[in-house]
């Protein structure tokens, strides 16, 4: 079959380190359009890849109107999603997207609604949701490996915006560019990923947030700015069936990398999802039925290779009609989304909220 032609938007750290390399090594892709505003940068990555200069974009319109492109994947700030991704499908194009979907539910809702009707595919990067051993949590979990699920915790670490870093008032510490901080950074990955491996929805949410450093120096002038998100992101969850789920999220854990740790705990058994940058391996340690139970023995499960999965090729197995259903949507996008605004909601008005 022909390449699907795909064109990137956004040339920033995502891109470079996951999209980019991912589309070179996707058979199923040809880059065949690139797109930033920062000119330099958009030549710099063309040479790389070997874009026509004709093909490279500083406007995103411009893109997505040009004919030779298929599908795009779009790798800005949080701000620019749903306005590219509704650009897309108003063209009849495929789209891919980064995490959170959207600014709010609203926009994540008329977003999902208008790719319903122009018939267009979609795919929200929750990366977490293509390893191996996440993938092999969910086949335990939802078929009964655990019995009935009492416990869902989950922690997810990373220790960059610690004030000894010094690092800079970059888009993702300003409210207007991200929506939040780490909790849309870090804890909607979390939150959409207990939804994967459970099955489940959310029901109720109550959350705790702050803002630990208020200012951060700027990039460029040796002032300094507002930081205006949330540093650390705390909450409980309730989910269908009473099951009951804890996520402590922060930027400041000290010695983090990308540390994940998901616990689930039902009747008959239970299991530990574990990720960390170092080695970069995510791994799964089960404990279920008698005597394990009584001699509280965990043992780590060999993951069986027909778990693997790429991001990548899904988007492409998803434009192609061949999707394993495990990818995450717009409308997965739009339901993370109502979770996120809730718990927004919770810790600025202090109560439980309702989805």
């Amino acid at each position: 079959m022909p390449r699907i032609r795909i064109g990137v938007i956004g040339l920033g750290g995502i891109a470079g380190a996951v999209h980019l390399p991912g589309i070179e090594k996707c058979p199923d892709f040809e880059l065949a359009a690139i797109c930033d505003i920062d000119r330099e940068k958009l030549d710099r990555v063309g040479e790389r890849y070997r874009i026509d200069p004709a093909m490279r974009f500083t406007a995103y319109r411009d893109l997505i109107a040009r004919g030779g492109v298929d599908a795009v994947d779009i790798c800005t700030p949080n701000d620019c999603h749903v306005e590219i991704a509704m650009e897309a499908a108003n063209a009849g194009k495929h789209y891919s997207v980064e995490k959170p979907l959207a600014m709010n539910a609203g926009e994540a809702r008329a977003l999902a609604a208008r790719t319903q009707e122009k018939g267009v595919k979609s795919m929200v990067c929750f990366s977490y949701r293509f390893k191996s051993a996440a993938r092999y949590a969910r086949y335990l979990v939802q078929s009964g490996v655990l019995g009935e699920l009492y416990h869902v915790y989950t922690q997810y670490f990373q220790s960059w915006g610690n004030p000894d870093l010094n690092v800079p008032l970059v888009w993702r510490f300003v409210k207007a560019k991200t929506g939040s901080g780490a909790l849309g950074d870090l804890g909607s990955h979390a939150l959409d990923l207990v939804r994967f491996v459970s099955g489940r929805d959310y029901t109720r949410i109550v959350g705790d947030a702050d803002t630990l450093l208020k200012e951060r120096p700027l990039p460029d002038d040796g002032g300094t700015g507002v930081s205006d998100v949330d540093d650390y992101c705390h909450y409980l969850a309730r989910m269908e069936g009473g099951l009951s789920a804890a996520f402590e999220i922060t930027r400041f854990g000290f010695g983090r990398g990308n540390y994940q740790r998901l616990e689930i705990y039902g009747r008959k058994g239970g299991l530990v999802y574990k990720l960390d940058e170092h080695p970069g391996m995510d791994e799964l340690e089960i404990c279920t039925g008698q005597p394990w139970g009584q001699l509280n023995t965990f043992v780590k499960v060999p993951v069986p290779t027909s778990y693997a999965a790429n991001q990548t090729q899904c988007f492409a197995d998803i434009i192609r009609g061949k999707a394993d259903g495990l990818a995450a949507t717009v409308e997965d996008g739009l339901a993370n989304q109502n979770a996120v605004d809730a718990v927004i909601d919770s810790f600025e008005h202090q109560r439980w909220v309702s989805l």
